[in-house]
């Protein structure tokens, strides 16, 4: 048998379709409290009072919190890319002193439902002394608080001699490009669920978790308890696009009730809160040049950009402007690199990662870059990418870059393979005659291009278990996190291939601290990498034990054994044979064929790495534009992406296309907009606008296999972040080709409003 490489059907999702999902919302625990947060309605301020006593005494209200009565626990520290002098820039639970963006906890009450915590929030009264407001991450810093500016880090990355070529350079092409703020919106908003059993002295916290393990540590450390005491349970989610599953101040908030009341509390946030409190992300201003020679080679890059972090910094640190530091130079060959990132504090909602962060924007920038050299020098746009792309023959191929820790050493591509692979598929030059008809006829339409280099299977670690029991079941508990990839599905292929069973036979247990002690979660495309082949290791691990036991009990050689379908045979001859369940019952601790063998069929498997490995991709788009209203419609989109090795080509192609729909919205739609005092103007479905069915066009997908990563045995390089990565790019080279203006777009998202300018001003 073999199952990876083939699309079978999801494990995970019988629950799902058939209404039986556990969500955040549908936990519950007898005499459980109900949390709702009071939040900031100012951008920035002195708190100069907090009354809560009206709140106090209405009838099942327990309690009311404010920074007073939590000023034992430290900030929230960081889980990515520290930078020295960060740490006075992390987020309290509750606000101190000072409001720093609408929607910030200033409060906590406590009920005993949520419609009188609700009521009783609204009787808080807090009065703040406002101050001056900080809007544009591009204007000179202020200040944070005395002695800090609101500046707190450069990340800047350089290599080779910028000034030499610069001045042999035969054009400078410079560009100012911004990309907007928006964030994933799951369809679940933010739950969570703490219960603590004194009789165990267990703290238990429920609900998403992409980071369980480093969550769990988090949490015992600012409450001052062992981690083997606290432990956290993830139940299904609906979706997690980066922003889910990190470590917030509600979930510290309901984890600390629990202990001091003594009863389980459970927080679960509205649609309102999730767009003024949940992480945003994306918004940067990048004033990047170019030093190309003749042909359009480029010689340099030099790009000083802005980081809008909101007013703290979250559990990312400066991971997003690192990564867009790092990534911006993608499949071309950049002799000379200077990215100077200003990371900023601003008075709105803090920032973290979103799917593909950094390279969503920095993917923007490259590709404007490489249409604005194709138009200066009157190049072919495909033929100013081919001069410039990194030949599969110079593979691997190692920037004097790092980020996440490790070196930037692109493992395997043929960048210019997959380039043709996609015109080919996308029939380019039929097209460019079929657009050149229909704008003879009037319409504007237009096609546009964008190429990239994602990133994926971060380390340093995963480690898994599988165990066999005497049914033949096969358990895999893992420390990776589901956040609705298809994870269950994808460590079961690769665990029945490695060990000889049907995927179906395989339970794959996750998001349980309980269960194993170390985990490094689900983010950085990482799982089907890491946890695959840690899985795959453990899984080769116990079938050689299961042949070893069947050798003697059987009395053959073990070489001449082999596992098929969850039972040991003879290799090609009749002879005796065991199952799998029969051997694990011989290992069981009381069993007399045990011998002197550890008890269980068992083994556990660690993978380690010091280097990411680097899967690609090329978005082609065709683009029409109204010129009356300034609307775009999508018509024909392909995404053509090298994932080295696919283990469900399936679950690859709904990555890719979920990531689309996401890009979309970043390209054309959602934009979270402040007015001048800071306050939140999208702050429902009415005016931050998502992508519908109508919006996202039917989507074609090219799944290539032909740079398998050097970096693990199976080639595997990770798919999750592909989709959304270049739709800004491409979108946005279509529309200029549509209405026919070289650079004109330079920010997303393109809203009608914007566009319309763009053509009264081309007018």
């Amino acid at each position: 048998m073999s199952f990876v490489g083939r699309s079978v059907t999801r494990l995970e999702d019988r629950p799902l379709v058939t209404g039986r999902g556990a969500f955040a919302a549908d936990i519950a625990f007898p005499r459980m409290l109900h949390m709702r947060v009071v939040r900031s309605a100012h951008a920035h301020g002195r708190i100069m009072s907090i009354d809560a006593s009206a709140a106090l005494a209405m009838a099942g209200v327990v309690a009311v919190w404010t920074s007073a009565d939590v000023s034992e626990i430290p900030p929230i520290d960081f889980r990515l890319t520290r930078i020295e002098g960060l740490a006075p820039y992390r987020q309290p639970i509750l606000a101190r002193q000072r409001v720093r963006y609408v929607g910030e906890p200033v409060a906590a009450v406590f009920a005993i439902d949520p419609y009188v915590a609700e009521d009783a929030a609204d009787l808080v009264a807090v009065a703040v002394e406002e101050l001056p407001v900080i809007l544009d991450a591009a204007a000179p810093p202020g200040e944070f608080e005395d002695g800090r500016s609101t500046e707190p880090a450069v990340v800047e990355k350089s290599y080779g001699d910028l000034a030499a070529a610069f001045r042999d350079a035969a054009v400078v092409v410079e560009l100012d490009l911004a990309v907007g703020r928006h964030s994933g919106v799951p369809l679940e908003t933010r739950g969570a669920i703490a219960r603590y059993d004194a009789a165990r002295d267990m703290l238990e916290l429920y609900g998403a978790a992409k980071v369980p393990h480093w969550n769990r540590a988090s949490i015992a450390r600012m409450l001052r308890r062992s981690p083997a005491s606290v432990h956290l349970f993830e139940g299904h989610v609906g979706g997690g696009f980066g922003i889910r599953g990190e470590l917030y101040p509600e979930d510290v908030l309901v984890c600390l009730a629990a202990l001091r009341l003594a009863r389980p509390v459970k927080w679960i946030e509205d649609r309102r809160e999730h767009l003024i409190a949940a992480n945003h992300s994306r918004q940067q201003r990048h004033k990047v040049l170019a030093a190309v020679d003749a042909e359009g080679r480029i010689l340099a890059i030099d790009d000083e950009f802005f980081h809008d972090q909101g007013g703290y910094v979250r559990t990312h640190a400066a991971t997003v402007p690192d990564l867009a530091a790092a990534m911006l130079p993608g499949p071309y060959r950049v002799p000379a690199y200077r990215a100077i990132g200003h990371v900023r504090l601003t008075n709105k909602t803090p920032c973290g990662t979103y799917r593909a962060p950094g390279r969503f924007e920095s993917t923007f920038v490259r590709e404007r870059l490489m249409d604005a050299i194709a138009a200066r020098l009157s190049i072919d746009r495909i033929d100013v990418r081919r001069r410039n792309l990194i030949g599969k023959a110079e593979m691997p191929y190692g920037r004097p870059l790092a980020t996440l820790g490790t070196e930037v050493v692109l493992d395997s591509g043929d960048y210019a393979g997959l380039l043709d692979k996609a015109l080919a598929a996308a029939k380019w030059r039929d097209l460019q005659d079929e657009l050149e008809r229909r704008r003879a006829g009037g319409e504007c339409v237009g096609a546009g291009l964008a190429l990239f280099v994602e990133k994926s299977g971060l380390g340093p670690f995963d480690g898994v278990r599988v165990a066999v029991d005497t049914s033949g079941v096969v358990e895999v508990v893992t420390g990776a996190a589901s956040l609705g990839q298809g994870l269950e599905t994808v460590v079961a292929q690769i665990c029945a291939d490695a060990l000889g069973v049907d995927y179906r036979r395989v339970r794959v247990v996750h998001g349980r601290t309980d269960r194993i002690p170390f985990g490094m979660g689900a983010f950085a495309s990482r799982a089907t990498v890491m946890t695959g082949e840690a899985t795959r290791l453990a899984a080769l691990e116990v079938r050689a034990k299961a042949t070893e036991v069947a050798a003697e009990l059987m009395q053959q050689d073990a070489d001449a054994l082999a596992v098929v379908d969850g039972k040991v045979v003879c290799k090609g001859a009749a002879g005796p044979s065991m199952t799998l369940g029969e051997i694990a019952a011989a290992l069981e601790p009381a069993s007399k064929l045990r011998g002197t063998r550890a008890p269980g069929l068992s083994a556990e498997g660690w993978f380690y790495t010091d280097h990411m490995n680097y899967p690609y991709g090329v978005h082609i788009a065709v683009a029409k534009v109204d010129r009356e209203t300034g609307g775009v419609t999508i018509e024909r989109y392909l995404l053509a992406y090298d994932v080295g090795r696919a283990v469900n080509p399936m679950l690859i192609e709904g990555q890719l296309a979920g990531g689309f729909a996401q890009g979309v919205g970043g390209a054309l739609l959602e934009e979270f907009l402040y007015d001048e005092r800071g306050e939140p103007l999208s702050v429902n479905f009415a005016d931050y606008l998502m992508p519908t069915a109508r919006e996202v066009p039917a989507l074609d997908v090219l799944i290539t296999e032909d740079a398998p990563s050097p970096l693990n045995p199976l080639g595997l390089k990770g798919a999750g972040e592909g989709g959304v990565n270049a739709v800004g790019a491409a979108v946005a080279a279509a529309i200029d080709d549509a209405v026919g203006i070289p650079g004109a777009i330079i920010r997303l998202p393109v809203t009608p409003q914007r566009l319309r300018a763009i053509l009264e001003r081309g007018r």
